[in-house]
């Protein structure tokens, strides 16, 4: 079955429902595709409520309601067939609702996230095409490429005049002293979370009270390039994207702020704001500026870490996913890494893998996680894990023995 006759299954099913359950993921892409879905369903006159999660379990699905879950349940296979879910992670799930585009043999690693699976079926809803913008978070979240669906609905937003493509920098902000202070993919040396070092660069730029971009943009480059990998130092400045009708324009500082709201247990916030709800954007603003420098603080912990095991240990599990992918992106990075922080009586784990690496993650995560008494899952290069904190060494060790070089 194509992706849009998957669409058009479940736009009709959720035509058929009194009342949907929206659940969907607390990252970027999971919070985005909650709000294209509620979007479409309000302009539809359907009733729904939307509800952001970590993670859900199919004894969570109780009562008479019709559920849909966005960016979340692909993997999972003990769901109850008649649920909806919207996704692109393995597709492990076999009810008939499933848009997820790894069933329709698109790339969902690189050309479709979860948040463009739910644009697909918002088309089927009505004309939606101005949640255009919300599909491209999706893409920035999860790091995937502007190619195969993802570019037609690029093309979908910048025809209609939603998207206006530029190119500049590329790091989040309301300003560029903040964006090079709270700066962390890549996490720049010398000046991510260094306000004295960020002031320094205002002087080195001209004293004008102003910054002059490009020889702040010089000597963050030359900085990064010593310790990461080329990759991670072109996501400082490259194609930009301006969403017309978001309550922040920047796509990438949207993005930003949406994912920060996830993962500090604000998703309701969150999901407000890709509803187009600026009353808080302030403090939304305030709480993704305190989350990045905590981010910062947690990797320059980590990084000081002895870790043969590559496994690296954070207090908060908030920030585990921010400085893995700071971690991985350093040129000392050769083969697969995680980051564990525990969460009661849990650990969190994410994993990542360097540029080049051919080891699937999401796999072997999966697999490891079951030998422990978890769960987990995720892409071929970044994935993650919920596994028994008393686990934590057989983890350890299979981790470093299924990922070694």
């Amino acid at each position: 079955m194509s992706i849009h006759a998957a669409a058009e299954l479940v736009a009709e099913r959720i035509r058929r429902s009194e009342y949907v359950e929206v659940v969907a993921h607390n990252d970027a892409d999971g919070i985005a595709g909650g709000a294209i879905l509620a979007h479409a369903m309000a302009r539809a006159g359907l009733r729904f409520r939307l509800r952001i999660r970590r993670e859900i379990a199919a004894s969570d699905l109780a009562g008479d309601h019709e559920y849909l879950l966005c960016d979340l349940g692909a993997g999972m296979e003990n769901l109850p067939k008649e649920t909806m879910v919207v996704d692109h992670h393995e597709a492990r799930f076999t009810g008939d609702y499933h848009v997820n585009p790894r069933l329709a043999g698109i790339d969902g690693d690189r050309e479709l996230s979860g948040a463009g699976a739910a644009y697909l079926v918002a088309g089927k809803l009505g004309d939606n095409r101005d949640l255009a913008g919300l599909a491209l978070l999706g893409m920035i979240g999860d790091r995937q490429q502007l190619a195969g669906t993802n570019l037609a609905i690029f093309n979908d937003g910048a025809g209609n005049g939603i998207i206006l493509p530029s190119r500049g920098i590329l790091l989040p902000g309301r300003d560029l002293p903040e964006r090079l202070l709270t700066a962390i993919s890549p996490l720049i040396d010398g000046v991510s979370g260094d306000a004295a070092a960020v002031s320094a660069l205002a002087g080195k730029s001209g004293g004008t009270g102003t910054m002059d971009i490009k020889p702040v943009l010089s000597l963050c480059v030359l900085s990064a390039l010593r310790s990461h990998a080329a990759g991670c130092v072109e996501a400082i400045y490259g194609d930009t994207y301006a969403l017309q009708r978001e309550v922040i324009a920047d796509a990438h500082s949207l993005a930003a702020v949406i994912d920060a709201c996830g993962k500090t247990g604000h998703g309701d916030l969150g999901a407000a704001i890709c509803l187009r709800h600026s009353g808080d954007l302030a403090a939304a603003w305030e709480m993704t500026r305190q989350h990045r420098l905590d981010v910062i603080a947690a990797f320059h912990s980590a990084a000081t870490q002895e870790a043969p095991d590559r496994v690296y240990e954070v207090e908060r599990s908030d920030v585990a996913s921010d400085v893995a992918d700071a971690l991985s992106c350093r040129i000392t990075a050769q083969a697969p890494l995680a980051v564990i922080a525990k969460d009661g009586g849990v650990c969190r784990v994410s994993a990542r893998s360097p540029d080049g690496s051919a080891q699937d993650l999401g796999a072997a995560l999966r697999s490891l996680a079951q030998a422990c008494g978890g769960s987990g899952g995720g892409h071929r290069s970044r994935a993650g894990a919920t596994i028994p904190c008393a686990n934590i060494g057989a983890f350890r060790k299979g981790f470093s023995e299924a990922t070694a070089a």
